[in-house]
């Protein structure tokens, strides 16, 4: 199954050289920059940082303070990060849901 192309949610226009981080989200490689959150390095890679659990609605996870529960992001491994305080790390692997790859 091919994902459809979306345009990120974010685009990054200062500060493009810091050194790169590998990560792959929805199985797929991808690339964010040291000091990005797992928010930043997700949206500057797509249009959302997961689904609902409960009504499948895209969410993007811009509170930003650590209190709305709506940054949560799956790992491959079945973990939860909160996106919006967790630093992206190499080799991370992450599942936004839109390619249905969420763990159980």
């Amino acid at each position: 199954m091919s994902l459809p192309t979306v345009q990120p949610l974010l685009r990054r226009v200062a500060e493009t050289q810091r050194a790169p981080v590998p990560f792959t989200l929805d199985g797929r490689p991808a690339q964010a920059l040291e000091g990005d959150t797992v928010l930043t390095a997700v949206l500057t890679q797509s249009a959302q940082l997961r689904r609902n659990e409960f009504s499948g609605e895209p969410r993007a996870g811009f509170c930003m303070m650590g209190a709305c529960q709506d940054c949560w992001i799956a790992t491959a491994d079945g973990a939860r990060l909160r996106a919006c305080s967790t630093f992206i790390a190499p080799g991370m692997a992450l599942l936004s849901g839109v390619s249905g790859e969420v763990p159980a």
